[in-house]
């Protein structure tokens, strides 16, 4: 897929506001299936959840909304310079070697990356070099800014290992749902800024799950006063959150 139209006469790819205005529509429209790529990327690379999930805190939280606020003439490099779908497939990927080298004791390797990318990005063939200087940018835009301690990730796995110690009902808990809601909150851009309080989020997906996936026969567990204390959160704030994510959890899926 192309940035813009054929039929859409260059002279408006030489004026910076309009080509402003039709990238942003462009990065909005391909934000989910690129997102969903990525997802079906981290399952296919049998990547573990916590490389999945940086991968996703770099791309999702800082590089696609910072290329999205580019100016047409601070992109100088062809992957960037338009913006294809195919190449944010491409620094998806991306995002998950950088989370791969990290957290992995044997980090993915860009033969292994390729063979995806041939297999799946249909538009463009990227050649290792392509990967080499992807990832170059892709650092470039994070300001090399690659930290993982303060994603919601980390703040939900500690919870549930936490309420696992004090309570029995920590066991019933699906920690497989709370990454469906992950993967769902992330996928959607209504709810994409709810991973700038990762702490409050990771509070909330957690009592969310509690209340979709625990026998209400065991709910005598005061989780939400639990959590208020573990993570220092308000009460008010941690139910308005759940509420938003329930109502999208349990909502049709309109793409």
């Amino acid at each position: 897929m192309h940035l813009f139209p054929s039929d859409i006469h260059f002279s408006i790819l030489e004026d910076p506001f309009q080509y402003q205005i039709m990238r942003n529509e462009f990065c909005s429209t391909v934000r989910t299936p690129v997102l969903d790529f990525l997802i079906k990327s981290a399952q296919q690379l049998e990547v573990p959840p916590i490389v999945k999930y940086a991968g996703l805190s770099f791309f999702a939280e800082r590089f696609y909304p910072i290329i999205s606020r580019f100016k047409q003439d601070s992109l100088g490099h062809w992957l960037l310079q338009p913006v294809r779908e195919s190449n944010l497939q491409l620094f998806a990927l991306i995002s998950i070697w950088i989370s791969s080298k990290i957290h992995d004791s044997h980090p993915l390797s860009v033969k292994k990356l390729k063979t995806v990318a041939d297999k799946i990005i249909q538009e463009q063939h990227y050649t290792t070099r392509d990967f080499a200087d992807a990832e170059v940018i892709f650092m470039q835009v994070l300001d090399f800014e690659i930290g993982t301690s303060n994603i919601a990730y980390r703040f939900l796995e500690d919870l549930v290992i936490q309420l696992k110690e004090v309570a029995i009902v920590g066991y019933h808990l699906n920690f497989e749902v709370c990454m469906d809601i992950m993967d769902l909150l992330y996928e959607k851009e209504e709810t994409s800024d709810l991973y700038s309080s990762p702490r409050s989020l990771a509070a909330s997906i957690l009592v969310a799950s509690y209340v979709v996936t625990v026998p209400k026969q065991t709910w005598e567990f005061p989780i939400l006063p639990w959590v208020k204390h573990e993570m220092g959160i308000k009460e008010e704030e941690i139910i308005e959150v759940v509420r938003d994510i329930l109502t999208h959890v349990l909502q049709p899926c309109s793409w």
